[in-house]
């Protein structure tokens, strides 16, 4: 499909962050910042394209007295094609990237529901950082359709520099979760049909540092400045209120301005450049320093991290006894940052961005836009900003001698003050337009959709599925069978319940194997069967024959390489290829010595090495299956809760071991066995994911009388109504009776 066929439909995702429309709040902390300004920017510009028909910005809803009312909108439109669509994820209060892993199936699922409900998918998803870009690999899977990936800042550069910096990595770990995030950038690295970065120098120094490294599949397109509110300062009087409020600071406010624009990020190495001022009288008689570190209240209410920076940023004016000659405003508003450039510029000033690291450095190409020549840290986008506009210097962020003579070679040669700031409005018009960027960015999705299929999820009318309006999952070994008397009331339930509660059975064993079993248990044949650990799913029309989902089976094919996957797996200790029987065309099982065999994360690293993809699952702790990226049970649940429009609040799963999790989390209703293995002891506490007293189909009755799945479906949100322990209790009595006959 070429996108000039048909009006594109763009998702981009990034979930953390306050991201609104209008006046944002760029600097609040340290996940609102560049990021989210160029999220909304792309949206823009994408949506006015003639070939493109919609763009939706998917984002996490905040419901929180401490914050506007403006991120609780369900959805906000931006543009006439354009809308922010806000979605639940874990609690309603606002909170930092960090702590949004655990949610992020949830976040997940709330997407899938909503493509449903507009009742089309996407044509591409771009996922921007890690937690998106986890978030994108799983509904591109889903979906069918093509991942985009812009990384922003990424993972392992960021644990580099903090160990650098002698920070433990034990503190790391439980500051950031920075295996978590690493291990996101993997998963989203690998599954991306296209790699968006900003600059050679990210590709080359960073990418290049991930196992998925694979840079044929990446491609460098600037980023964008919107033009119409960054350009020169106009001739005339100019005194808006800003000006009013950086006067109130300085005793001299005609001097030269030396501008830095950031978050009060440590990162950010605003320090450096005090030091470099404060220690420097040259400097202090020729400029004024004006600091804009983001808006703030009470310092001592901030967290932790803006706290300390903003601390030593006063500690420092004040070592230095800079009163006067600098200048550090508590608030600010958005409408004030291009006026900030211009009064700069105007001033014959210099911007200057310290920062340890810089992925790209938007702000760079603002300032450029506003005839502000720039100095800038040598590390990342910089480089290639200056290289393209020739508007300024560069210097290394820990050497304050060096920012020194920078500064004043600026305010020296007045010749090249003038001929940086011709340059920098050229270069950021010639090399750094939205109508650049989209161009760019459309053209390589041309080539992307000319290859690829979406996935459809129409619906099928050949067996039951379209009248009910629930499902019920169970795996088979260790849940459903394993007590012949409890199994059948269980199933004598589900049948007297059977007009509006479709069942289904997920499970590790194969097709044949799975009839087997049933036909001596003399279990009916269910409505739906995935098997093979979620790489094949049947459904059963009338009750007399198994019809394959053929949609699936092409859809979990992508990237799949077996052969080539069992030549590097096979030489590696303590993994013995299970009999033929047990292996299926999209399943390779091994049985696991667990004294000879390597840790998960490790077989993982060295079918990346190969550029292999694939996800490998263990189950009861002897086990390994090796499926491809887009199966499993879970996956292939949510593809059946899209399928057949069956919310995922309404479909129950029953599980007992490692490769059921998937299935359990997210925003089904789940349930654990009584004798469940101990792979799943982690889930516990999830308000979700309830853990029953009873063993095998008497614990999956409990179950589903806790959720009162049956009948009215009652779904906990909150971790305290699991612990109501005797109302679930006599819930499950009363369904016991009602059973038993």
């Amino acid at each position: 499909m070429s996108i000039k066929e048909t009006g594109l439909y763009i998702a981009l995702i990034s979930v953390h962050g306050l991201i609104r429309g209008k006046d944002m709040e760029l600097g609040r902390d340290a996940d609102t910042g560049g990021q989210s300004l160029y999220v909304i920017e792309l949206a823009r510009a994408l949506a006015e394209q003639a070939e493109v028909e919609r763009v939706d910005l998917f984002t996490r809803m905040v419901i929180d007295n401490k914050i506007s009312d403006d991120y609780a909108v369900p959805v906000e439109p931006i543009s006439m094609k354009a809308n922010i669509v806000r979605l639940p994820c874990g609690p309603r209060r606002y909170l930092r990237k960090e702590v949004l892993w655990p949610h992020l199936d949830g976040f997940i699922d709330q997407a899938l529901q909503y493509v449903r409900q507009i009742g089309r998918v996407p044509d591409v998803i771009h996922s921007h950082y890690a937690d998106a870009g986890y978030v994108g690999a799983r509904l591109s899977g889903l979906l069918g359709v093509p991942m985009v990936f812009t990384g922003h800042s990424l993972g392992r550069d960021k644990l580099k520099q903090l160990l650098n910096k002698g920070v433990k990595r034990e503190t790391i770990q439980n500051q950031y979760h920075i295996d978590q995030r690493i291990e996101a950038e993997e998963i989203s690295l690998g599954t991306a049909d296209l790699v968006i970065a900003s600059t050679d120098q990210e590709v080359q120094g960073q990418y290049a540092r991930y196992d998925n490294y694979h840079p044929r599949r990446m491609t460098v397109i600037p980023p964008g400045v919107d033009l119409e509110r960054f350009y020169p300062p106009k001739v005339g009087l100019f005194k808006p209120a800003i000006y009013q409020t950086l006067n109130r600071f300085l005793e001299s406010i005609s001097k030269p301005m030396i501008l830095a624009l950031s978050r009060a990020d440590e990162r950010k190495n605003i320090t450096t450049l005090i030091k470099a001022y404060g220690e420097s009288n040259e400097l202090q008689d020729i400029a004024n320093l004006v600091i804009v570190a983001g808006n703030r209240d009470d310092i001592p209410s901030m967290p932790k991290g803006q706290r300390e920076v903003l601390q030593q940023i006063l500690l420092l004016i004040d070592k230095y006894d800079l009163y006067g000659k600098v200048a550090y405003p508590k608030q600010h508003v958005s409408t004030d940052v291009p006026i900030m450039y211009r009064l700069a510029a105007r001033s014959k000033g210099v911007f200057v961005n310290p920062a340890l690291t810089e992925p790209f450095g938007l702000t760079l190409i603002e300032a450029a836009a506003s005839g502000l020549p720039v100095i800038a840290t040598h590390d990342g986008g910089p480089q290639d900003i200056i290289k393209y506009c020739n508007n300024g210097l560069l210097f290394d962020p820990l050497d304050v001698e060096a920012l020194q003579k920078a500064l004043l070679k600026v305010f020296h040669k007045r010749s090249s003050w003038r001929r940086w700031s011709k340059n920098g409005i050229m270069g950021a018009n010639r090399h750094f337009s939205w109508s650049g960027h989209t161009q760019t960015y459309l053209q390589q999705l041309d080539k992307l959709l000319s290859k690829r299929h979406r996935l459809n999820i129409s619906l099928e009318s050949k067996n039951r599925l379209p009248t009910v309006d629930r499902l019920a999952f169970s795996s088979i070994d260790n849940a459903l069978i394993g007590n012949d008397e409890s199994l059948h009331k269980l199933l004598t339930y589900l049948k007297r319940n059977a007009k509006h509660t479709g069942f289904g059975l997920a499970t590790g064993r194969t097709l044949d194997s799975t009839l087997r079993v049933l036909k001596q248990r003399g279990i009916a044949m269910p409505d739906i069967l995935i098997s093979s650990v979620g790489t094949e799913i049947h459904y059963c029309h009338q009750r007399t024959r198994m019809v394959e989902d053929i949609n699936w089976r092409r859809h979990i094919d992508y990237r799949w390489q077996p052969r080539e996957l069992r030549s590097v797996i096979d030489k590696l200790a303590g993994l013995r290829l299970l009999p033929k029987s047990q292996q299926r065309e999209h399943k390779i099982s091994y049985s696991i010595n667990r004294q000879r065999a390597p840790a998960i994360a490790a077989i993982k690293k060295e079918l990346r090495r190969h550029d292999l993809h694939a996800k490998l699952i263990c189950s009861e702790e002897k086990n390994l299956d090796v499926l491809p990226i887009r199966a499993s049970k879970g996956l292939a649940i949510r593809y059946l809760s899209m399928k057949w429009g069956i919310p995922l609040d309404h479909i129950f799963v029953a599980g007992d071991s490692g490769n059921d999790e998937e299935m359990l989390l997210g925003d089904t209703l789940a349930m654990v066995v009584a004798n469940h293995s101990g792979e799943l002891e982690r889930l516990k506490g999830k308000s979700r994911i309830y853990f029953s007293k009873r063993s095998h189909s008497e614990g999956i009755m409990e179950g589903l009388a806790f959720y009162d799945f049956l009948n009215n479906i009652r779904v906990p949100e909150e971790l305290a109504e699991i612990e109501k322990e005797d109302a679930y209790e006599q819930a499950y009595l009363s369904a016991g009776h009602m059973i038993s006959f």
